[in-house]
């Protein structure tokens, strides 16, 4: 319990930048994946090839050579200069966002068309179709979806350890190296990761159950 008690402030030091992250790159993500979603459906052309070269690109390569491309790439420029954390965040933004778009585009798919001319028949133009029919019911089916794709962002904040950025798995490493203790170190690493992905699912279950009693 000694190496527990020890290492514990810093594997939450590390916990808070991994949560920083992850729910700044979430919510990026989101807002990626509607618009790219949004342009996927787009009745010009010009404006789904954009979309889906975008998703086919990000989902087709593994999300360390994103983070390699925009932290090492991308800072080779000299008109570019991301600081790690940054980085980080652009990285697992895009990377969600990809799959989020897919998400979203099935989620708006999945509605009854006749939804959306029986709105436009009231008057309603498209966006206000959009928002006010589309998207709410979209966004009950999409739920379960989305809370998987979370999980999955989250895990993979893990990798931000690899260019130096202190999260969890980084302190992690630091903790094992200091004090030998690579059993007990790692174990109590995971341990956290289960809380924080348990607490999750119960906040999309909660979330879940409330969004079907609307």
């Amino acid at each position: 319990m000694g190496v527990f008690i020890s290492a514990l402030p810093y594997l939450m030091e590390g916990l808070q930048v991994t949560l920083y992250i992850f729910v700044i790159a979430v919510i990026l993500g989101f807002v990626i994946g509607l618009v790219m979603a949004l342009l996927r459906m787009a009745p010009v052309k010009v404006f789904n090839w954009i979309a889906k070269i975008f998703v086919d690109a990000i989902r087709g390569t593994p999300i360390i050579v994103q983070l390699f491309f925009i932290y090492f790439g991308l800072n080779s420029l000299s008109w570019i200069s991301f600081d790690k954390t940054t980085a980080g965040i652009i990285t697992i933004a895009i990377n969600a966002g990809a799959y989020f778009s897919e998400i979203i585009r099935a989620g708006i798919q999945s509605i009854d068309k006749g939804q959306t001319e029986a709105a436009r028949s009231l008057g309603l133009t498209s966006t206000q179709t959009m928002r006010y029919i589309i998207l709410p019911q979209a966004f009950r089916r999409m739920l379960p979806a989305i809370t998987n794709q979370s999980i999955i962002s989250l895990k993979d904040t893990s990798l931000l350890s690899i260019i130096g950025i202190a999260d969890l798995t980084q302190q992690g490493e630091i903790q094992a190296s200091a004090t030998f203790e690579m059993f007990k170190i790692w174990l109590l690493v995971g341990i956290i990761y289960f809380i924080i992905i348990y607490l999750l699912s119960l906040l999309a279950s909660f979330l879940e159950r409330r969004l079907q009693l609307h």
